[in-house]
């Protein structure tokens, strides 16, 4: 879904993906859910788990604050998670 081409996907549209969910419904609403463990091609610059931390340098480098990055990369998921599970 990030490009046309799945082998030609790189870290830039992922975090492009991010800016246009984040412009939709806003930053307190959008979170990643990795697939390292599942998916056949991966993004240039985001080839296994131990290159994540390029998605929060990129994130501040576009300009988000601390803690909207801290949502993105997992906070967002745990608040919904305690708001449906209590």
């Amino acid at each position: 879904f990030l490009t046309e081409d799945r082998t030609a996907a790189t870290l830039d549209h992922v975090l492009d993906q991010i800016d246009y969910m984040v412009n939709l419904v806003g930053p307190d609403h959008v979170g990643l859910g990795s697939d390292f463990d599942g998916i056949k091609y991966t993004p240039a610059g985001l080839e296994d788990v131990s290159r994540m931390p390029a998605i929060t340098r990129g994130l501040l480098e576009r300009g988000y604050g601390d803690e909207d990055v801290a949502g993105i990369l997992g906070g967002n998921w745990l608040r919904v998670f305690r708001e449906v599970a209590g």
